[in-house]
């Protein structure tokens, strides 16, 4: 004796192909999934507020680069460290106006966001195994290489 199961769904539109309906909520899931990330990463992965800036920040960072970073970015910070004359593109010259900073442009969240993250395809590497703190103290500490921004003169009425 055998026993034959067969299931024949029927909706308001008729048949109802279980095969193609997986799929269609399988894709539908998907999607989710993939907006849901993105607002979530969105949310969650906005930078915090970075910490006042202050001499001891300056200084950890200083020595931090003097550790990590000199290498290739030079003792002076002027990209002509031993490491760095090798690297192609050669290493930010953060001797320069921040104007004249690839990438960052002296953006203090977008020099935080290089050393975070490394830039891809050159010989700057990701310093994420620093905690925050560290990170942005490197970050006030390159910023102490250019010259000081002058103020624009003032307008003439």
């Amino acid at each position: 004796m055998s026993l034959e199961l067969s299931f024949n769904a029927t909706s308001q539109w008729g048949h109802f192909d279980t095969e193609v309906s997986m799929k269609r909520i399988g894709w539908v899931a998907l999607v989710a999934i993939i907006f849901l990330l993105f607002c979530f990463g969105t949310v969650f992965g906005q930078p915090k507020n970075p910490p006042k800036k202050s001499p001891e920040l300056v200084t950890q960072g200083k020595k931090l680069y003097e550790q990590n970073c000199m290498p290739c970015h030079g003792i002076k910070g002027d990209g002509k460290g031993p490491a760095g004359i090798a690297l192609k593109p050669v290493p930010t010259d953060f001797t320069k106006s921040f104007k004249e900073w690839p990438i960052t442009k002296g953006d203090q969240q977008k020099i935080f966001e290089v050393i975070s993250k490394g830039i891809l395809n050159t010989g700057m590497v990701k310093w994420d195994q620093f905690p925050e703190q560290e990170r942005w103290a490197l970050t006030y500490g390159v910023m102490e290489f250019a010259p000081a921004a002058k103020a624009p003169p003032a307008k003439k009425k």
